[in-house]
């Protein structure tokens, strides 16, 4: 990877935790004024509330006066959410906020209209002077959907709406932000990548189209080495103002977005890995049909465009060990195996080999 010119400049949008008196805001679950009295005895004693709420969404954030007080996700083993931490009250009124987030809902099997996703409670607030104060039967307001989303913050239309912020005042390490930057096209038709290795999670779009999540700040349970939550690219994902790109970021948990790296991918080898007993589509069809097959496996090699092979660095007709750029010979090798690569692939932006004994 191949850094593409400096940093990018930031700018900065904060989703604002809803109200009761927004006009898509409903009165149902959702988000709570709690009144404190002022005689409550954590007040003086330091002695912080206890708040637990009872769900079954995919992962939930917590908000106490529009400032995020923790977050729980759950799991494929254990898909129900228990939160359970201290809360900081003040005397007066307070506005508990509950984001409730499903990476999906259920479309298929019995009965999946009936299956239940969101926050169901009890919610309970312990520690007070009455104790425990039960916060499920008490007025709740609701609202789906954030405002970016509304507001299409992506696009490079819905961006204008809203205020932005940058330079000393940008928001960072703040969960539920929104970001952009603008940068230029880069020569040639090599692909780039973005570094969001300082960055939580959340989505990234170029141009309002999205191409993909990012989420570094989570690592998964047990040894599962390193993960890669890169998107698909296509080039279709690039058909309008090419020439100066609008990249937006939405960042669920809070990151530092001058970290945000733009590098180029430049293609320094490829590598094919073939068995001769390996089937094909075409294999499957003949076989199926009762013709007899006469189709050979094939080695193809293939360089971006403006690319060609230059050096045929290891090839093994045997049983070779490794990965791509660290192959090794095994106890078996023949040795003719670099002969038909060099002869039929240097100089060439693309080749094929078949993989059969004669060959080597």
């Amino acid at each position: 990877m191949t850094p593409v010119g400096g940093g990018l400049s930031w700018q900065s949008y904060n989703e604002e935790t809803p109200s009761p008196d927004d006009s898509d805001t409903l009165s149902a679950n959702g988000l709570l004024d709690v009144n404190i009295g002022s005689d409550e005895g954590f007040l003086r004693n330091g002695k912080v509330p206890f708040r637990t709420v009872m769900s079954v969404c995919h992962a939930m954030h917590v908000f106490i006066n529009g400032q995020l007080s923790g977050n729980i996700y759950g799991g494929l083993d254990n898909p129900r959410l228990t939160y359970s931490g201290n809360v900081k009250l003040r005397a007066g009124s307070n506005k508990i906020s509950l984001l409730s987030v499903a990476v999906g809902l259920p479309n298929v099997g019995l009965y999946f209209e009936t299956w239940n996703t969101g926050v169901l409670g009890p919610v309970t607030l312990s520690g007070l002077n009455e104790g425990t104060r039960d916060l499920t039967i008490q007025r709740w307001s609701y609202k789906v959907g954030l405002k970016g989303e509304s507001l299409s913050l992506h696009t490079l239309s819905g961006g204008s709406s809203v205020e932005w912020v940058e330079g000393s005042i940008l928001a960072q390490k703040q969960p539920l932000t929104w970001y952009k930057a603008t940068f230029d096209a880069h020569e040639g038709n090599n692909p780039l990548a973005l570094g969001m290795g300082s960055m939580g999670k959340g989505q990234v779009w170029v141009n309002g189209e999205g191409v993909g999540r990012h989420w570094p700040g989570y690592i998964a349970k047990g040894h599962y080495g390193e993960c890669n939550y890169a998107g698909m690219y296509t080039d279709k994902k690039c058909q309008t103002n090419c020439g100066s790109l609008l990249k937006d970021v939405f960042e669920e948990w809070g990151g530092d977005p001058t970290g945000i790296s733009l590098v180029r991918r430049e293609t320094a080898r490829v590598c094919a890995d073939i068995v001769d007993d390996q089937p094909t589509l075409k294999n499957w069809r003949m076989a199926g049909s009762g013709k007899s097959d006469n189709m050979n496996p094939k080695a193809h090699l293939w360089c971006p465009n403006g690319q060609k092979i230059s050096k045929i660095q290891f090839a093994s007709y045997g049983v070779p060990q490794g990965t791509c750029g660290n192959f090794l010979e095994g106890t078996c090798h023949a040795h003719k195996s670099y002969d038909s690569f060099e002869k039929n692939c240097i100089g060439e932006q693309s080749c094929s080999v078949n993989v059969v004994p004669e060959v080597f």
